[in-house]
């Protein structure tokens, strides 16, 4: 308690050129004599705090004093600025205070470096992060509606461990109370996402390790010939290693479940791509186009 009040005294000496021991007393609800006791443990570090008696006088900083002359050297209030600039972005609670603070201690312009967003281009996804950001953080149970990669919808509840980024998605691990084991789940999946009144005790320590894919659907490797009018698409979406480029156009491996969402993406790039191999997955791919067809083909 003692350090943040030190801490506190010093930010209010460097962005006030002087005030009293009763004022301060004031603030921090403590005694005068508490105040005294600060000051001296403040001089006792090497801060040079001066107080002056008589009208006028009060308690006050050496003319020109910045914190990093005594503590830090420029390189680390830089490191430092930047770590907290880095857990703003992802809208860590209370770093716009800290930050504020640290610019004032360092007598630094804040200027910002990074700007990282995690969500689409919507609100309802921003909101649906912070939201579960807010769970994890508070260690409070969530509900929500799951829709698997078989099609079914589920109402589940679980204790929210940690987020994490793969495959270009992002994922919640956490303690199912349904199925009674670690799950994760996609957000892209997670509908009407509510966080509870309802605690829990579990961390991210007691999560198991990660040493295969995030469900027990089978992978399949789909190599895919995509034209040079969607070279964007290719650049944006594939990893540089699963990408040759030919005369006319790009060779690509998609690796990802075989499910609707893979033929929905394959078929995404329209009259643009040819899935060249496996084979069952270009006869199924036909079957699609056939249906759609008649879809069409049926409206009147």
């Amino acid at each position: 308690m003692q350090n943040n009040r030190l801490f506190e005294i010093l930010y209010l000496l460097l962005n006030k050129q002087k005030t009293t021991a009763g004022e301060l007393a004031d603030k921090f609800e403590v005694s005068v004599r508490t105040i005294y006791r600060d000051i001296d443990a403040l001089s006792l570090a090497g801060i040079p705090v001066y107080m002056t008696k008589g009208k006028g006088g009060g308690i006050s900083l050496m003319d020109d004093f910045v914190l990093q002359k005594s503590l830090l050297s420029q390189e680390e209030r830089d490191q430092i600025l930047i770590g907290l600039q880095s857990l703003r972005a992802v809208q860590y609670p209370e770093t716009d205070e800290i930050l504020s603070k640290l610019n004032g201690l360092f007598r630094q312009k804040e200027f910002d470096w990074i700007e990282v967003d995690f969500s689409g281009w919507g609100s309802e996804q921003k909101d649906q992060f912070i939201l579960l950001k807010t769970a994890i953080l508070n260690k409070r149970m969530i509900t929500f509606y799951y829709f698997g990669v078989n099609g079914r919808k589920t109402q589940r509840q679980i204790e929210p461990l940690r987020m994490l980024y793969k495959g270009k998605a992002w994922y919640v691990q956490g303690f199912c109370r349904d199925r009674e084991d670690y799950r994760i789940f996609k957000l892209s999946r997670m509908k009407e996402v509510c966080v509870t009144d309802e605690g829990f005790t579990r961390d991210a320590s007691l999560l198991p390790v990660l040493d295969k894919p995030y469900d027990d659907m089978q992978y399949t490797s789909v190599k895919m010939h995509i034209g040079k009018a969607l070279s964007y698409r290719v650049y944006d979406e594939f990893d540089e290693k699963n990408i040759h480029e030919t005369a006319a156009g790009f060779e690509v491996v998609l690796t990802v479940p075989e499910d609707e969402w893979m033929y929905g993406y394959i078929l995404s790039f329209g009259a643009h791509a040819q899935v060249t191999e496996p084979e069952h997955v270009k006869s199924n791919i036909r079957e699609r186009i056939e249906k759609m067809k008649e879809n069409y083909s049926n409206m009147t």
